[in-house]
């Protein structure tokens, strides 16, 4: 048994839904912890660091469940609270400072692939040597957040008629990079901390079921948070591969174990790909941390490959003790 903390990131008001997903986590894990004995208690974590500060000086934890997602609404901050218990000398779930920083920059995580020899799409910032293709789709999307946040259909946009100096007038590229948009399949292999290492989980594809012609298939805000919404119901998780995928996820697999170590990633990570029409594997995010709700693509992978959500938490915790 176990004295833990469970950190979630404090809530804004008014909320958006991505951000109170935090919530459903955070009763999932207590639910897990109580069913393997463990004691545990909530704390949120926000720009003041004060009132944790006091809870690891005067309650010390033996371990911190580190939810946190985003500080004071910005996921750019996400490593301040590894930050903080390292300072505590305080063992955490999750992967530690280092990675948090890097994978949570995606220009940075696509510098570090591209120095390792592994396909990343293709992007450029203001003021880099990269420009735009004209005969190439680019998708618009924030640096340092994450769960699809600002993206819609209009953020994708024709090489041929993107205008940096107008993107970066309009602030449109302030903290935001174009991605080259492959066409193709889409893919998220999860791994999770085992005895002798990661082990992959079984590969998760994503089908855009009956998308118009002309509208972006890619994972935008509205389909995983608008209920609402066509994107929504019509974004479909499945794990019935056909025998012929047999070798591009074993290439897959491969590589989300070289970004595992690369990135000095622990406990449980998730690696999303995009495939061309060549069959090439193309790594769009290093996600580490990933969510935890009952329903998210990372307990879905564990659960196929026959880990439980109480099994799940127990190998995150033993990878953090």
């Amino acid at each position: 048994m176990h004295d833990l903390l469970l950190l979630i990131n404090s809530i804004s008001d008014p909320s958006s839904q991505d951000e109170l997903d935090v919530l459903v986590q955070a009763e999932a894990v207590e639910l897990a912890l109580k069913k393997l004995g463990h004691r545990s208690r909530r704390a949120s974590f926000g720009l003041d660091l004060e009132p944790i500060a006091q809870i690891l000086q005067n309650h010390r934890p033996e371990l911190v469940f580190n939810l946190v997602e985003s500080v004071g609404g910005k996921g750019a901050l996400i490593h301040l609270s590894p930050s903080l218990l390292d300072a505590y000398g305080i063992s955490f779930t999750g992967s530690g400072t280092f990675a948090l920083i890097v994978t949570t920059d995606k220009v940075r995580t696509k510098k570090i692939l591209e120095d390792h020899g592994i396909p990343t799409p293709d992007w450029f910032i203001p003021g880099s040597a990269r420009l735009p293709a004209a005969d190439k789709k680019y998708i618009l999307k924030p640096i340092w957040e994450d769960g699809s946040a600002g993206i819609t259909d209009d953020s994708v946009h024709e090489g041929k008629d993107i205008d940096l100096n107008s993107l970066s007038q309009e602030g449109l590229l302030n903290a935001s990079f174009m991605e080259e948009y492959i066409d193709g399949r889409e893919f998220n292999l999860s791994l999770l901390a085992g005895s002798k290492g990661p082990i992959v989980m079984p590969a998760a594809e994503m089908l855009y079921v009956d998308y118009p012609a002309g509208k972006p298939k890619i994972l935008n805000y509205a389909s995983k948070w608008d209920e609402s919404s066509f994107e929504y119901h019509k974004t479909v998780r499945t794990f019935d591969l056909s025998p012929g995928d047999r070798a591009l996820v074993e290439m897959m697999s491969e590589i989300s174990l070289r970004c595992w170590k690369i990135f000095d990633m622990n406990g449980y990570i998730r690696v999303d790909f995009r495939v061309d029409h060549q069959n090439r594997p193309w790594v769009l995010e290093v996600n580490a941390n990933p969510c935890l709700s009952p329903d998210a693509g990372f307990v879905a992978a564990c659960q196929q490959g026959g880990i439980d959500y109480t099994e799940m938490v127990k190998r995150i915790i033993s990878a953090a003790i």
